[in-house]
């Protein structure tokens, strides 16, 4: 690190008012600082790191959970709201996930998104950044090393949330965040099939490792194109798990026919 740490419940400097808390906690939101499930610090603490009083803090919290971007849980303190979920409605998730086409558009809009988000990535990333994308790729290295499948997965996606952090865009961000929800969930397709192809593994980490030398590199060009080709892998890498599981599904269908006729 080349700078000094710095608090993110920073000192109010102007008129102390539970406005400018809810602005500062909201900026912390919206620019990806906190994130859903964080717990804020307790209400002494965060009134002395504001230096604001105690009731002008709680009127802020009580706008904010209004505003439904924290939510506090008995005994348990303040955490940041699930904000990032609700950028797509329940029922459209569960349409996407009823339609194959879904798939194609989404891996289509993710391909030109991440290729715009690696470009910015090498442009923007300041030390901070890139110390944290040195980490996540580390752990990804050391996961596949030791064939921790679960461990890389994780790492996969903190690797793109950590890139998506980067591009230093808001809207990117948390656009990127809410897609990265989807396919964690399984919603386009399970990524277990994707790593589960032979040698996908060692190809999907080359690919991460090129997007992260790229924007080490500062060399926003090789960075978009390495981000893009890994998305044209994953997509052709989905339609092989697809075609495959569908010859699979026919071929079964065949044999119970088979079984069938056989019969007396």
């Amino acid at each position: 690190m080349t700078e000094d740490p710095i608090d993110l419940y920073a000192r109010i400097s102007h008129s102390r008012t539970a406005d400018e808390v809810v602005q500062q906690i909201e900026l912390l939101i919206l620019e990806g600082v906190l994130r859903d499930g964080d717990r804020l610090p307790g209400e002494r603490e965060l009134s002395k790191r504001f230096d604001v009083s105690r009731p002008i803090l709680r009127e802020a919290l009580k706008e904010l959970e209004t505003r439904g971007l924290v939510e506090s849980r008995h005994g348990g303190g303040t955490f940041v709201a699930d904000v990032v979920g609700q950028i797509f409605s329940k029922p459209l998730v569960e349409l996407i996930g009823r339609h194959s086409k879904a798939t194609q558009d989404y891996l289509e809009f993710r391909r030109e998104l991440e290729g715009l988000t690696a470009e910015l990535a090498a442009t923007r990333a300041t030390d901070f950044d890139r110390d944290i994308l040195t980490s996540v790729i580390e752990r990804m290295r050391e996961a596949h090393r030791s064939g921790n499948f679960d461990e890389e997965l994780e790492a996969d996606i903190e690797l793109h949330n950590a890139i998506g952090d980067s591009a230093h865009n808001i809207i990117l961000l948390h656009t990127l965040r809410a897609c990265y929800r989807l396919l964690t969930r399984g919603i386009f397709f399970h990524r277990s099939t994707v790593f589960g192809a032979p040698g996908a593994r060692d190809r999907l980490l080359s690919q991460h490792e090129a997007i992260y030398a790229a924007i080490m590199a500062r060399d926003p060009q090789a960075a978009k194109s390495a981000a893009q080709g890994h998305i044209d892998f994953v997509a052709a890498a989905a339609r092989e798990a697809e075609r495959s599981g569908e010859w699979a599904r026919i071929a079964q269908m065949r044999l119970l026919q088979r079984d069938r006729s056989r019969e007396p």
